[in-house]
């Protein structure tokens, strides 16, 4: 599946401002299953922009600024090739002595994977483990069943609620509320396996619909922001899951960063230097394109600076 994706966000202030240095999660890395064709990065005032790779090796643009201004913009620009692995194949790779639960990783593998496997948040009176083995008594001790079961019960039994503030709610919450939005999901999705003693990491990307491909109009607002999680399964690697959307393999997913906690996944960091009276607001708009539209999209669009 051809995918281009135009993330704009700008901030407006009531009064021209400067800008501290900003950190931005933006840029794809290339892999088998995504091959990434072009990325660029445009700024509104000019920006001196540069690269470094983060601790868990994803690309981060450093953006400093010279001179004022009452709008601050980025325009990132991505045009990838994507491979979305199925899962009927996924479950046929798993090694022997993976496919039911539960199972110890090898030694070998226990050291890299690490912190990957600790729970992160706390919950003294263990409901995350009583409630993720309720699903298991459900599902069977079938790994690959297990993951399509948990995977399918978050979305179904529980109501997603966008929210534009910051932050993640803590797992405990989630279940507490029955409801969340996708990076709360996510992480009650991560904090549960790592219960059964499985590893698993935070995923940060966008979502697409992979219907609008070769539409007469694949430009549309219909993409978005979006988190979901890796799971590290022998014999298959790290897997991609949506608990939002029930889905598995990366399919529909473009990832941009994977960490180990959804804090550590921040698009666009960084300050203003003015009055807290004069920020003004903050637009967000994801178009994506599918299929054959990609190059007429493209086209269309104006030219921006390559980062």
């Amino acid at each position: 599946m051809r995918v281009a994706i135009t993330h704009r966000t700008t901030y407006r202030y009531n009064n021209p401002v400067r800008f501290t240095r900003h950190q931005l999660m933006t840029r794809p890395r290339d892999s088998h299953d995504m091959r990434l064709i072009d990325a660029t990065l445009a700024t509104t005032p000019p920006a001196k922009l540069s690269w470094k790779h983060d601790v868990f090796g994803n690309s981060i643009g450093i953006a400093t600024f010279d001179e004022p201004s009452n709008v601050l913009e980025f325009v990132s620009r991505i045009d990838i090739d994507h491979f979305p692995a199925a899962s009927a194949e996924l479950a046929r790779l798993i090694e022997p002595y993976a496919v039911s639960l539960p199972f110890a990783y090898q030694a070998e593998e226990v050291g890299d994977l690490g912190r990957f496997l600790e729970r992160n948040y706390p919950d003294p009176e263990r409901k995350v483990d009583a409630w993720v083995k309720t699903v298991l008594a459900e599902s069977g001790t079938s790994t690959a069943s297990f993951l399509r079961v948990l995977t399918s019960a978050i979305k179904e039994r529980f109501t997603y609620a966008s929210r534009v503030s910051e932050g993640t709610n803590d797992p405990v919450k989630t279940l507490e509320t029955k409801e969340g939005a996708c990076r709360d999901f996510a992480l009650l999705m991560m904090e549960a396996v790592r219960a059964l003693g499985l590893a698993s990491r935070f995923v940060t990307g966008y979502l697409y619909d992979s219907k609008l491909a070769n539409s007469s109009e694949p430009v549309v607002g219909g993409g978005a922001t979006h988190a979901w999680c890796d799971i590290y399964i022998p014999g298959v690697g790290w897997v991609e899951f949506d608990p939002t959307n029930a889905l598995a393999g990366g399919q529909n997913l473009v990832r941009v960063a994977t960490v180990r906690a959804p804090e550590q996944a921040i698009p666009i960091s960084g300050g203003y230097i003015g009055a807290a009276n004069d920020f003004a607001g903050l637009e967000v708009d994801v178009q994506v394109a599918v299929g054959d539209g990609v190059v007429a999209a493209q086209e269309s669009a104006a030219p921006v600076a390559a980062g």
